[in-house]
């Protein structure tokens, strides 16, 4: 699913308008009726209502969909237009001039407004400003967010809330900003919903359909999209009735050391559990009865060290090698890491450690091999790039990144985002708290690297593990509850995350 910026949106909306033949404002109202079916789903007919629309097409959403509450039975509906300048647009001063012909509790704000009191009780629609606001809420608008805010109401905002802009926000005050509780908007997310910033002023998000024209979107180009099963499907390969383990590749990795041999365990049982023919775990001696208890279906390769990784020499042919769960950061375990990188020229998968080895020594950026994933957290990125104090910030970063050093940057969190050395940014839909625990990270090493194994290319195999990841912790959620989910249950549900996306389920 493609994520496009406002203006493109409007491109899409007119396109859409010219190939259905229909105008702006039957949009409108396909808009409306979307978000009233939603109120309605939600609410019952004696709920107070308060509509405040602003002067654009943002607002004149609102006001059609005060029309279909009050004329699917809603009694208590109250409606507000702030027109402070006197200036509607076209289709908003119709969907007022449709008010006016019923009889409505609704109000024309041109000058003074005096606020209508709002409790917990009430339900907010927000129809204020949309995706057009280029800048901060000003004067009065502010003092009506804060009242919006402070109320303590169910605040529903239709497309963005009011304030918001739909991209980038580092320069927009949060405060400044109506604060939704639910966020409806049409088809396609908004780059703004994915920066966790912006979570309590967005809300929950959820996306109505309104028919736009699916040729359109197809043909118009975007650097950002959300990964969903509809894209992962088509990506996934089918297993040959007759074949052999070394057709599902040989994955080795640099993992563990003592005290930390649990990391090794995680993403080695994560390889097999999604698929691999083969896994190898190269890790402190010290470590043989863990692995081969643990995971007796893994091959173990000891180091020469008791205690920890001191060499990541390539002594056999493996289709993917990952290097980093685990392993610490002791000067043997970086020297170990930087042969590895400098005699290597196939893509690497670099997680946890081996990315806190990287920053203590940042030279080794310049030698890690074109095409390899890494796959840090936030605080892991910016020992690597430079502190951030913003996520949007960090992704624009990593856009950078990705492309000067010709790396995938998995950039974990909420939203996780796979960035290509192209410039694409790619958000994962899946996933969810639950996963905030101890070794969830060295699942994900083991899914991608098993991916990568199997002959999937390193862009297909980051966007296409991380969906999966998430889709297998999910269904760790749902059976366990969020606050009991294990890494280890996140790894046994990885095959059936993957027969689901395949068979459509």
């Amino acid at each position: 699913m493609r994520i496009f910026n406002s203006k493109t949106l409007r491109d899409i909306d007119i396109a859409t308008c010219k190939a259905q033949q229909i105008d702006s404002l039957e949009l409108m109202e396909r808009e409306a009726q979307a978000v009233s079916y939603e109120i309605i789903s939600r609410f019952l007919l004696s709920q107070r209502i308060v509509v405040i629309a602003g002067p654009g097409n943002n607002g004149g959403i609102a006001l059609a969909v005060a029309r279909y509450l009050i004329e699917r039975g809603y009694s208590k509906v109250e409606i507000f237009l702030l027109n402070v300048h006197g200036r509607l647009s076209h289709d908003c001063d119709e969907e007022r001039k449709k008010l006016l012909k019923m009889e409505a509790d609704f109000t024309q704000v041109t000058r003074d407004f005096t606020p209508p009191y709002l409790g917990p009780e009430d339900v907010v629609v927000d129809g204020l400003f949309g995706t057009g606001l280029k800048e901060s809420l000003q004067g009065g608008f502010v003092a009506l967010a804060d009242l919006i805010n402070d109320s303590g109401a169910f605040v529903i905002s239709i497309d963005v809330p009011s304030g918001l802009n739909a991209e980038f926000n580092e320069n927009f005050l949060k405060r400044n900003m109506v604060h939704a509780n639910l966020t409806l908007s049409f088809q396609l997310p908004r780059l703004a919903f994915f920066f966790e910033e912006n979570a309590p002023v967005v809300g929950e998000w959820k996306l109505l359909d309104v028919d736009l024209d699916e040729e359109t979107i197809r043909s118009t180009k975007s650097e950002y999209m959300m990964v969903n099963a509809r894209s992962v499907r088509p990506l996934l390969r089918t297993r040959a009735p007759f074949s052999a383990k070394r057709d599902y590749g040989s994955a080795l990795f640099f993992a563990g050391s003592l005290g930390m041999m649990g990391a090794a365990v995680l993403c080695a049982r994560a390889a097999l559990k999604s698929g691999c023919g083969l896994a190898t775990v190269h890790t402190a001696r010290s470590g043989l009865v863990t692995l081969q208890t643990a995971v007796p279906e893994a091959l173990f390769e000891p180091d020469r060290n008791d205690r920890v990784i001191s060499d990541m020499t390539l002594y056999h042919n493996h289709q993917a090698v990952a290097a980093g769960p685990g392993i610490g950061t002791q000067d043997p375990t970086i020297d170990a890491l930087e042969g590895l990188l400098h005699n290597t020229k196939s893509p690497l998968v670099l997680d946890a450690d081996a990315l806190n080895c990287i920053a203590k020594r940042p030279s080794l950026l310049q030698h890690i091999p074109a095409k390899s994933i890494i796959t840090p957290h936030a605080g892991e990125f910016d020992r690597l790039f430079g502190v951030h104090k913003h996520s949007e910030a960090r992704l624009r970063k990593a856009v950078e990144m990705a492309k000067y050093y010709n790396i995938i940057i998995v950039l974990k969190g909420h939203y996780t985002a796979t960035v290509r050395p192209t410039g694409m940014v790619c958000f994962n839909s899946t996933g969810n708290p639950g996963m905030a625990t101890a070794g969830s990270g060295d699942i994900l090493t083991g899914v991608i690297t098993s991916l990568m194994a199997q002959g999937y290319q390193p862009e297909h195999a980051a966007s296409i593990g991380v969906y999966l990841h998430g889709l297998a912790g999910d269904m760790a959620s749902e059976e366990l509850g969020e606050w009991g989910v294990t890494a280890s249950d996140i790894a046994d549900r990885i095959g059936r995350a993957i027969d689901n996306v395949m068979k459509g389920k």
